[in-house]
């Protein structure tokens, strides 16, 4: 396979002016997911992309599903083809029942059957009290979050036979709530219990499901949704935030063989924020 020697993706940029780094340049692939197929929801940036360039660099061939950013999407696409693996995207809204059908048709077209579903698509918006919280936005924030990934899955699971794996991102905030993310905070906590009840309901069938809690990650989502972003990260134990390029590798480790004996787990990849389950 090809080395990939670029580790930064510059469509996005924190405050702080360092740019998001999607994978290192001394991460060394090992064939973990050789010829694996993956579909990685809201795979164009931050997290999910660099899951979609370790897993490239690991031998898997990825489809990005994704909502607006065609440039994000296409730089994901250029990363991944230049470890030498295919990238499809689709491009489309999650929580629309005809989108999630069309991405199954096109995924079931291209490959006939996938190995990994990885859960990743989400948002967010701050609000500083539950009055300010409208509706329509709780509306968004549930349906985007939690009710398109249970029927994603759910569509998926046709083309996902035994030793499947199945990854969802949930948050550091399912754990220990969060004072201005309180709709986001219970999407993630109703992600959580999706991860443990569906691991133990496939479990006869072999797929395993898990999942990835990430604290303050540096993302073009944080980006957006926060004003000031001089303390993000700054409270946690190792005093800053972390880079997608060190949450993806644990999302490679639950899609290879080495995680054959986990599931309806969650690896907790925050600084050091102590967390109960």
């Amino acid at each position: 396979m090809k080395t990939q020697n670029k580790s930064q993706s510059k469509s996005k940029v924190p405050k702080d002016g360092l740019f998001p780094e999607i994978i290192r340049n001394d991460y060394q692939g090992s064939r973990k997911l050789l010829n694996k197929k993956a579909v990685i929801s809201g795979g164009d940036s931050g997290i999910g992309q660099a899951v979609a360039v370790h897993f490239a660099r690991e031998g898997a061939d990825v489809v990005i599903v994704y909502k607006e950013s065609d440039d994000d999407a296409k730089e994901t696409q250029k990363l991944v083809e230049k470890e030498g693996r295919k990238c499809l995207l689709i491009k489309g809204d999650l929580t629309r029942k005809a989108f999630r059908n069309k991405c199954l048709d096109k995924v079931k077209e291209a490959w006939k059957n996938i190995d990994i579903l990885v859960n990743n698509a989400g948002i967010h918006t701050s609000k500083n009290s539950l009055e300010k919280i409208s509706d329509e936005q709780i509306q968004k924030t549930f349906d985007t979050n939690i009710i398109s990934m249970i029927s994603f899955t759910r569509n998926f699971l046709s083309l996902m036979g035994k030793g499947g794996r199945i990854i969802c991102t949930t948050s550091v905030t399912a754990y220990r709530g969060s004072n201005h993310l309180i709709d986001y905070a219970a999407t993630k906590g109703a992600v959580l219990s999706f991860i443990r009840s569906l691991a133990d309901n496939l479990a006869e069938k072999k797929i395993l499901v898990n999942g990835i809690a990430p604290g303050p990650i540096w993302t073009p989502l944080v980006k957006e949704a926060f004003d000031d972003l001089s303390t993000f990260g700054k409270d946690t134990p190792l005093k800053r935030a972390g880079q997608p390029s060190e949450v993806a590798p644990a999302y490679v480790f639950l899609a290879s063989k080495d995680a054959d004996y986990i599931t309806g787990e969650v690896i907790h990849i925050n600084g050091g924020d102590f967390v109960g389950g």
